[in-house]
């Protein structure tokens, strides 16, 4: 309910409304754009690109779901759009460029956590595909069918793609764990 009212007032040009939107998905936003692109400054950059290309055509927009549902497929999409134009200019992601990151206390403490990095490595394994599918599983708690539909796939492939990623993040993390234990009993000999 605050959403449609937020949205609401943005359209009649409320600026402290479109801060209130922005400041309460942020961190979902840039949480899955992260995943999806595995560098922070392309991920903040693809976030303030939503953000913005929402304000500019709020007068046309109808909420007739979930706004943060409507967010996370926009943040999908153009994540989806830079990595593709990357791939088209044979530049690879670099992950040590977050490093320089302009981001705000919060969100660098939350993306340089130990878990979320281990998880992020785990994701950029993924093919695209399945990254996608996973993170607007999990981040966006879309359903398959949502997710199917907002990717132009079949609900069968949606749930394919999420089940070989959960496969393939279980067995890269089994990996880790049997490493790491090996690494353990080593120096105990």
């Amino acid at each position: 309910m605050e959403d449609k009212l937020l949205v609401l007032r943005c359209q009649r040009g409320s600026r402290e409304a479109l801060a209130r939107i922005y400041a309460k998905y942020k961190t979902d936003l840039l949480v899955l754009a992260m995943a999806l692109l595995n560098d922070a400054g392309i991920a903040e950059d693809v976030v303030h690109d939503v953000i913005l290309s929402f304000a500019r055509g709020i007068e046309r927009f109808r909420p007739t779901g979930s706004l943060r549902s409507y967010l996370l497929t926009c943040t999908a999409n153009r994540a989806r759009n830079v990595n593709k134009a990357k791939h088209r200019q044979g530049v690879e992601f670099d992950p040590a460029v977050s490093e320089d990151s302009h981001l705000d206390e919060p969100s660098k403490l939350m993306i340089c956590n130990e878990q979320l990095k281990q998880l992020s490595d785990a994701l950029a394994q993924l093919p695209y595909d399945q990254r996608e599918v996973i993170m607007l599983h999990f981040q966006a708690a879309m359903t398959f069918k949502t997710i199917a539909k907002s990717l132009a796939i079949s609900v069968n492939t949606a749930k394919s793609r999420y089940r070989y990623g959960i496969e393939k993040l279980r067995n890269l993390f089994e990996n880790e764990v049997n490493n790491e234990t090996g690494r353990k009993n080593q120096r105990a000999d």
